[in-house]
């Protein structure tokens, strides 16, 4: 069937274009645009009524007018899949911005994904060492799960994320391990930042790298997570690999998001935000997970700044109710000079018991974190009774637990940005601040980890 191109354009708006129906178009479909300067822009249908099509303009709209011809090319959005793109830097939109070849194969993907059957997905388990203490000791990443970092602007989340690219792994022999980075909205420096830290770190060689910069257009924001997850879906399923896929800054997308919404002139939700913005985010979160008979996996860590530092914000909100729990990026921390700035407090790990214990970790990792928060709760809340009370006013535990929470955050929370924890050295840290305390204290820890791992006097 030879495609025919059509000038029926009635209206302009933002990054979308309204074109008069002419024939039966799809949802999703792609398009052709040609202005009359010969200029050749594409875009894919965002909307399909009796009379008008909405198409959304991947390189912007400028330029465009009555004269433009559009073309319907019946089909979606694909890209060509392989193992070639390892080692890779692609746009946000997919094109090699590395200085090598374009990928040649026949094989290309929908990035709309398939949805798994909830019959055949697996459950998420098995450890992730990301290297980071508060992460892997406090609150574990296992495979198949998806848990989003929350920070705030200013934050170093950005480092945090480069961080867990680098020293990500799995621990079991013979498994292939691999990293899809993608970033949203960032700028010119970011992305330089990025690039170098990749191939200075050699971690490139396992990575595919996505950025979608400031000044791309907002309509390429929205399509940067799906070719990045279709590229982790093939790997994953197709080449049996474990795929960590680290996506920076959902927030970014959701404010294009909202972009597009309004110049569709679209009833705002909350904030200003679409009505589906959470089925929006969880056509992304919910691509993470295990297939039953397959090796691979995909495990998701989307980084998301929350607005005003709001965890009520609806794009953290939203998050919240779609993955496995959080990490917080506390901003009191990072003015302590701490990094990484983790807030063991109210970050979870939903399903950090399938990833720890005997066989996996160590048989005292749950016992051992439970304690730890234990104290360091109790820890913070005694600064806010000194600040009241004085110090004077304590009696000899709340010293102790006193000195246990500034010790914690010097020597568990914070380390350096290219220092690689192993899980045994987190858990050793763990026991050497625990020891600092009687062990009458320790009433969340089995006598018998007493007896093996504490250090101090056992009164």
């Amino acid at each position: 069937m030879s495609l025919v191109g059509y000038r029926t354009i009635e209206g302009i708006a933002g990054p979308l274009v309204f074109v008069r129906k002419t024939h039966p178009v799809a949802y999703g479909e792609l398009v052709k645009i040609e202005t009359a300067n010969g200029e050749v822009k594409r875009g894919q249908v965002l909307d399909t009524s009796r009379e008008i099509v909405v198409v959304q303009v991947f390189e912007g709209t400028s330029g465009l007018d009555r004269r433009s011809t559009v073309t319907f090319l019946g089909e979606t959005l694909k890209i060509p899949v392989s193992d070639e793109v390892l080692g890779r830097i692609f746009s946000g939109s997919g094109d090699p911005i590395d200085g090598g070849p374009p990928i040649m194969r026949k094989e290309r993907w929908d990035i709309t994904g398939s949805a798994i059957n909830p019959y055949a997905r697996d459950s998420p388990r098995e450890f992730i060492q990301t290297g980071i203490s508060t992460i892997d000791g406090t609150n574990t990443l296992v495979r198949g799960q998806k848990l989003p970092i929350f920070s705030g602007s200013g934050l170093p989340h950005n480092d945090i994320a480069l961080q867990i690219a680098r020293q990500a792994k799995v621990r079991k022999e013979g498994e292939e391990f691999g990293v899809v980075f993608a970033a949203m909205g960032i700028t010119n420096e970011e992305a330089k930042y990025f690039i170098k830290d990749f191939e200075r770190t050699g971690a490139l060689a396992r990575s595919v790298v996505f950025l979608n910069l400031a000044d791309d257009p907002a309509i390429e924001r929205l399509i940067t997570p799906r070719i990045a997850l279709t590229t982790a879906e093939y790997l994953a399923f197709e080449k049996n690999m474990h795929m960590l896929v680290i996506l920076t800054d959902m927030t970014n997308y959701a404010e294009s998001l909202r972009e597009i919404g309004a110049a569709r002139e679209e009833v705002p939700g909350r904030r200003g935000y679409p009505g589906y913005m959470y089925t929006d985010l969880a056509t992304i979160y919910e691509r993470a997970g295990r297939i039953k008979g397959r090796t691979g996996s995909i495990t998701q860590i989307p980084i998301l700044t929350m607005p005003g530092d709001d965890k009520t914000h609806p794009i953290p909100d939203l998050t919240g109710y779609i993955t496995e729990g959080q990490i917080f990026v506390s901003r009191e921390l990072h003015r302590k000079g701490i990094y990484p700035p983790i807030d063991i407090l109210p970050s979870l790990s939903r399903l950090m018991n399938q990833g720890i214990g005997a066989g996996s970790t160590r048989e005292d990792h749950r016992a051992l974190s439970n304690q730890l928060y234990a104290l360091y709760a109790e820890g913070r809340d005694l600064r806010g009774l000194v600040a009241i009370v004085g110090e004077e006013a304590l009696s000899d535990r709340d010293r102790k637990v006193l000195e246990f929470a500034d010790a914690f955050e010097q020597q568990f929370v914070a380390q350096g940005k290219y220092e690689d924890r192993p899980i045994e050295k987190t858990l050793e840290i763990g026991w050497e601040l625990l020891s600092m305390v009687p062990a009458s204290y320790l009433t969340r820890v089995d006598k018998k980890y007493i007896e093996k791992y504490y250090k101090g006097k056992k009164e």
